[in-house]
């Protein structure tokens, strides 16, 4: 983690830059494209070329090409603003979401333009490793225990502030869309409410995983507890749809993560395209 080094009393960006630049940095996402998982719940990902070159010539033998682009704002590696998620009509802080979403402005309290770029210390806690297993079951539950056992396996404190990414191995199957969704199985694993308190308790910034619903999925019984938990009475960010392979596999559970949602104004999520730097 770079030390702020300052010279005059401002920062020293020469340092900066050095540290950064010499710094590992570790890819947490995964690449828009057609094809990839999207819950039904959310519209599908559509790119298509809107420009051709050839389309339009200028007289100087230019030509462009461009494209259109229709997704929803929780589409592949993305974070959860704190007007997704609502309890007994209520979002976080005691918002009324019907009348933050009133209009044709989207919401006007908790929009996703509101997250500040995050520059903050990340933790990973590899569930999957410190059981012994490649990848967690479909619809296995994180428990208090795993998340224990994977902090000490992890040999690192979780500090407030925090980013903490949790990874169960599921990025293995996100190349098969149903199988990565739970579509064809039980569900997907994750925390349950007794996880979600845990990891609120460690007063985090965000927290997040590598499948599409970080939460356990159970498809005969879905509640979505752990959002309502960390993210309306906590205020809490989730971000969903991590690639921590690499990240595991490095040697450090503890890394800068950087990432910077989209300014999207008042809607309830963003596509991100985080780093880890170690």
């Amino acid at each position: 983690m770079f030390d702020g080094k300052r010279s005059g009393g401002k920062l020293d960006v020469d340092s900066w830059l050095s540290m950064a630049s010499s710094a590992r940095m570790i890819a947490l996402d995964h690449p828009l494209q057609k094809g990839m998982p999207i819950y039904p719940t959310h519209p599908p990902f559509h790119i298509t070329l809107n420009n051709r070159h050839g389309d339009i010539h200028r007289g100087c033998g230019f030509s462009s090409s461009n494209e259109l682009i229709i997704t929803s704002t929780h589409t592949s590696t993305h974070i959860d603003a704190l007007s997704h998620v609502s309890e007994n009509g209520m979002l976080h802080g005691g918002v009324d979401a019907a009348k933050a979403q009133q209009g044709t402005e989207l919401f006007k309290e908790h929009g996703v333009e509101t997250i500040k770029p995050i520059f903050r210390r990340g933790v990973l806690l590899d569930i999957a490793r410190a059981k012994k297993v490649d990848a967690l079951k479909p619809a296995e539950e994180i428990t208090v225990g795993d998340l224990e056992r994977a902090r000490e396996h992890a040999n690192v404190a979780i500090n407030q502030g925090d980013i903490i990414l949790l990874r169960t191995g599921w990025t293995k199957h996100w190349t098969d869309s149903r199988t990565y969704l739970g579509l064809d199985s039980a569900g997907t694993p994750g925390v349950a409410s007794a996880g979600a308190e845990w990891l609120a308790a460690k007063k985090p910034f965000a927290v997040g995983n590598d499948t599409a619903g970080f939460e356990q999925i159970v498809q005969t019984n879905i509640t979505m507890d752990a959002h309502r938990i960390l993210i309306a009475q906590h205020g809490i960010h989730i971000i969903e749809n991590l690639d921590l392979e690499e990240l595991a596999n490095c040697g450090r559970a503890d890394f800068a993560f950087v990432t910077l949602p989209l300014r999207i104004k008042g809607a309830t999520g963003s596509p991100l395209r985080p780093v880890a730097l170690v």
